[in-house]
């Protein structure tokens, strides 16, 4: 399978050069096109009011100085001499479950993949140190050899979470809808001046709601999480109430003359 390999952690992190080495071991033919630096939280962003760099590092390793999105546009726009049959991004150093999807841009990359008609998996691990990348480069593999890339959905993702532990302590996997989570003590004070103040987002690590059926409740018990993502905002539940207040109005239809 050609599989394009990108993140947010940087072209060298750990996390994407393990998942590399593996898919390469089963035969894998692989391209890395990737940030020069960690771009985490770089959500959907996208450059457009600089010039971007695109360096090659050697065959089939590529590296833009733009953001994780930046790095799919350019790859399926100019880089990639052939179609991937698959996008993965990651393995990302930490987390990306419940409402941080919407800051990564490991799942942004995957997204983007996405709306450009390409199979895409968004691929992280528990942890922000001491990670087992093998256990997560090592299911990724045989998850494939399974088929798993038959299941994306159109104009989705595959959002995979695992466990931060050895092989041996995974207790299987699990089909879940995004959790919620809150962060404590999110900004640090770091200078007070005389008309404002210096700060840095980023604090405590997050307060999980252990709810039934989440990927938060699966990676606590040790499960790989796998939650399709899709890019359709439109929150349908709310359409009957907004329905009967325009009619309530008389806003559905305005009488002329």
């Amino acid at each position: 399978m050609k599989i394009m390999l990108t993140n947010d952690d940087g072209v060298f992190a750990i996390g994407i050069r393990t998942l590399a080495r593996h898919l390469q071991a089963a035969g894998h033919e692989i391209t890395i096109v990737a940030p020069d630096r960690e771009r985490s939280a770089a959500s959907h962003s996208i450059t457009l009011r600089r010039d971007l760099r695109m360096k090659v590092l050697k065959d089939n390793e590529y590296s833009v100085d733009g953001t994780p999105v930046d790095c799919v546009v350019l790859a399926t726009q100019k880089i990639l001499q052939e179609t991937p049959d698959l996008v993965i991004s990651g393995i990302n150093a930490g987390q990306n479950m419940g409402e941080d999807v919407l800051y990564s841009g490991t799942v942004a990359a995957a997204l983007e993949a996405s709306l450009f008609g390409y199979k895409a998996i968004a691929v992280s691990i528990n942890s922000y140190q001491n990670q087992n990348f093998d256990t997560a480069a090592g299911w990724m593999v045989k998850l494939l050899e399974l088929g798993v890339d038959t299941l994306i959905p159109q104009r989705g993702i595959l959002n995979i979470n695992f466990p931060n532990v050895l092989p041996e302590a995974i207790q299987g996997i699990r089909l879940t809808s995004t959790g919620h989570r809150r962060y404590y003590n999110f900004i640090t004070l770091r200078e007070e001046l005389e008309d404002g103040f210096v700060y840095r987002i980023g604090g405590d690590l997050p307060d999980w709601e252990i709810q039934k059926g989440t990927d938060a409740e699966a990676i606590a018990e040790n499960y790989v999480s796998i939650t399709p993502l899709g890019i359709s905002l439109t929150h349908g539940e709310a359409f009957p109430g907004i329905l009967e207040w325009l009619e309530t109005n008389s806003l559905l239809q305005f009488e002329n003359g």
